[in-house]
């Protein structure tokens, strides 16, 4: 006798029984544990900072959205993107500079860098804050002789706010050239080279080709400098540049709330910072097209979409 079998149920095939299988996702019952655990511990630390009656949470509520935050939070603002702006702009000619095949340029732009670099922006800050004790004017003309173009007070030049824009801006710009650097030579020279030969200079080379294939690795580590200058912002306040954190100091010094302004001077950063990461993350994706990384998708969104997936299947079963 000849036993006739269908091709899902025969042996040769391999496929004995594939339409009664069944795919089970694997249990993770270790990550569930440790997620509650954290969610648990992070439960109940909310829960002692907010019957903390030494936060004095009264205080927070009064000077949340008082005019002197405010006001410092405008010099915050203005000077993260002032310092940003000039860190950028003189960080990419240096990073230029570095690339160049003149030894003047490469070394003055080597100078540069190791001198912002290898100082702490304190330190830098202080200085640009201190530096009519070193020059009491300030004087533009030929050197070695008596002819003078412009001459002013360095402290009416100087004020905190522009001493504070000077020193976080240099010191930025000694970082961005190393970024703006990297993103040049990530891009194939074989781009710059076909570009040559169609006749573009260097220059519109540079901008028209090579820079816009290097924002791709540019974009992701120049938005941490952006969030990193608005933080770095609050060292300004040895100068008294009047910015968020001087203003809290100011608080604090008349009414000695110390914790509840630093509270208060937290939960502004948290805001401004959680603001910032909204246009890195579309800037991220927006140049990183075309790659692995413009697939990236935030843990939040794969939490939804895994357990919307789920329903989906489990609506299907009952379905059939």
């Amino acid at each position: 006798m000849i036993d006739i079998k269908t091709p899902a149920d025969h042996p040769a095939t391999g496929t004995t029984g594939m339409r009664d299988l069944q795919i089970v996702p694997v249990r993770n019952y270790g990550r569930w544990i440790a997620a509650a655990a954290s969610l648990l511990a992070l439960v109940g630390l909310v829960g002692s900072l907010a019957k903390n009656d030494n936060l004095h949470w009264d205080v927070v509520g009064d000077h949340l959205f008082a005019d002197l935050v405010f006001d410092g939070l405008g010099t915050t603002l203005w000077l993260t993107a002032a310092a940003m702006l000039l860190g950028l702009a003189l960080g990419t000619l240096i990073a230029v500079m570095r690339l160049s095949s003149s030894p003047v340029l490469y070394g003055l732009a080597n100078a540069f860098v190791w001198v912002f670099r290898g100082t702490p922006l304190l330190v830098q800050i202080i200085f640009w804050g201190y530096a009519a004790a070193l020059y009491k004017y300030v004087k533009i003309g030929i050197p070695f002789t008596e002819v003078t173009f412009f001459q002013a007070e360095t402290n009416s030049l100087l004020t905190p706010a522009i001493a504070a824009l000077l020193a976080l801006g240099l010191n930025e710009a000694a970082y961005a050239s190393e970024i703006v650097r990297a993103g040049i030579q990530s891009v194939d020279p074989g781009q710059a080279e076909a570009a040559h030969s169609l006749g573009m200079r260097p220059g519109l080379t540079m901008r028209r080709i090579v820079l816009p294939q290097a924002m791709r690795v540019i974009i992701p580590p120049m938005g941490n400098e952006t969030i990193n200058m608005l933080k770095m912002t609050a060292l300004v306040s040895v100068i008294s540049a009047h910015d968020l954190m001087s203003n809290i100091q100011d608080v604090y010094a008349q009414n000695y709330q110390v914790i509840p302004m630093l509270v208060v001077a937290s939960i502004w950063y948290l805001a401004l910072v959680t603001l910032l990461s909204v246009p890195q993350a579309w800037l991220e994706r927006r140049y990183g097209r075309g790659t692995t990384r413009a697939g990236h998708v935030s843990p939040i969104r794969r939490l939804l979409g895994g357990t919307m997936e789920r329903l989906g299947k489990n609506s299907k079963e009952q379905n059939r």
